[in-house]
């Protein structure tokens, strides 16, 4: 283990060069737009002047190897950085930040897709923070910044959530390493979804105001105005109604949460909703396996300023594996607000035969599902390298199978349609019958879009089997 922890980190650091590039530029380009929408007033016009990511390359340890059901190696491992960057921030009269240090920290899973079944050699690889990383950043000339911590906290939240748009489950970054590996193959589905039961908190008083709550309360005798937030890994956040004025909310609120991954934390944070800003109560956490050890209902302990306070969060889990059967789509239990009876994933492996002249294709596709579902792959362009007429995505859409959109046996059809730039160059409208009845519910094909051009897709349907609770 020693030695494959040295060869590992010694892959990092030559790679390291390039990652500083790939991820100083990724970071300029993502982040600067999204200050705009993030900080108010004059602090919007904050953005990166310069970042370079320093000499000091990630390490990992703690590498825990297992085999795939495909035949592929999954590594979990964890991942430490103490950079010594040099980052600048400017803004409209504000004065120029710097960043001198990163430390990152989190655990990363690696999949390793083998080529053949035959010969033991690895096609691609798979990458992700199982959990979102923790990031903290050592900020210069910040003491003359009267919104400071506005500012550290919104660059820490954009840079993290660009973190988890792109490399925390369930998302993934794909690393190609032979040329002949097929994506179909190497894509790890989900397992299934954890349906999370918010049913009440308590043994909290006066603790849980905020600032401005406890000193109306000296005057109103009022108590908190609780809500709570639930996240699973880097999926959407939910949250549950807010219980106005009481220290003993009842929510009985349900949220179904697709799990990717049995080390996922539910992170559950009861907030007092207060005036200006809401300000949390307590925070407890468990992970999905943790969570099916356990047993259904539990009574969670909450966190408050890194202390365990008196506070307890009562939550209920149910655990369903997904299933190549379409029974759950029709179920009563599964068809109420906030829940899931199944999942659609649609991967886009390529186009064929794309016409034109090289220098005017800006191919990519788009997929649609009903009226709520609507995504577009990268767009490519002629480059060295690339095969603009035949281009490679290797991307994944993931669409919950909900009951107003299957329910009374009209469920829309798959529609996948080719595009140079904003133009569609054509499109197939697969019928979602058609995936029901494919082989273990999951159609792959060359699909034709019109002219002789074909797209490579896969679509697989997935319901959602008995519960482990």
């Amino acid at each position: 283990m020693a030695v494959c922890l040295e060869f590992l980190n010694d892959i990092v650091a030559q790679l390291w060069p390039n990652i500083n590039v790939a991820g100083s530029k990724m970071t300029m380009d993502i982040a600067n737009p999204m200050f705009k929408t993030m900080l108010p007033g004059p602090l919007a016009s904050l953005h990166f002047t310069k970042v370079d990511l320093g000499p000091i390359p990630m390490t990992v340890s703690k590498v825990l190897a297992t085999k795939t059901d495909a035949n592929g190696i999954k590594l979990d491992l964890n991942v430490d950085w103490k950079g010594k960057a040099d980052i600048e921030l400017k803004g409209n009269m504000i004065p120029t930040l710097g960043v001198e240090s990163v430390e990152l920290h989190g655990r990363l899973s690696v999949l390793l897709a083998p080529l053949t079944n035959v010969i033991p050699l690895i096609g691609a690889a798979q990458v992700a923070f199982i959990n979102p990383p923790v990031l903290s950043l050592d900020f210069t000339g910040a003491a003359n910044i009267a919104d400071f911590s506005v500012i550290n906290g919104s660059v820490r939240k954009v840079i993290l959530n660009i973190i988890n748009s792109i490399v925390t489950l369930p998302n993934r970054i794909l690393v190609n390493l032979d040329a002949n590996n097929d994506y179909f193959q190497t894509y790890l589905y989900p397992l299934g979804i954890i349906r999370v039961t918010v049913d009440r908190a308590f043994n909290f008083a006066e603790e849980s105001k905020g600032k401005a709550s406890k000193f109306f309360s000296k005057l109103t005798r009022s108590a908190p105005d609780c809500y709570t937030e639930v996240t699973v890994g880097a999926e959407l956040e939910w949250k549950t109604k807010v219980k106005p004025n009481t220290t003993h909310p009842i929510w009985d609120e349900i949220h179904d949460f697709v799990v990717t991954d049995y080390d996922q934390v539910i992170k559950l944070t009861v907030m007092d909703q207060d005036i200006g800003a809401d300000e949390e109560v307590g925070l407890a956490v468990l992970t999905v396996h943790e969570a099916l050890m356990a047993g259904s209902k539990q009574d969670l302990t909450l966190v408050k300023k890194g202390a365990e306070s008196e506070g307890r969060l009562s939550v209920s889990t149910q655990y369903f594996p997904f299933a190549p059967v379409g029974d759950s789509f029709s179920i009563a239990d599964h068809r109420a607000e906030g829940l899931i009876c199944g999942i659609a994933t649609v991967l886009v492996a390529g186009a064929f035969g794309i016409k034109g002249p090289r220098e005017t294709l800006k191919p990519s596709v788009v997929v649609k599902w009903g009226p709520k579902h609507h995504f577009q792959t990268g767009i490519q362009s002629d480059a060295a390298g690339v095969d603009i007429s035949n281009p490679a995505f290797n991307q994944n859409f993931r669409m919950p199978v909900t009951a107003d959109l299957v329910g009374g046996g009209a469920a829309p059809p798959f529609r996948i349609a080719l595009m140079n730039g904003e133009k569609e160059v054509g499109a197939v409208e697969v019928p979602f019958a058609e995936v029901m009845g494919a082989q273990m519910m999951t159609l792959a094909d060359r699909f034709e879009v019109g002219e002789g051009t074909t797209v490579r897709a896969c679509i697989c349907l997935r319901g959602i089997g008995g519960a482990s609770s």
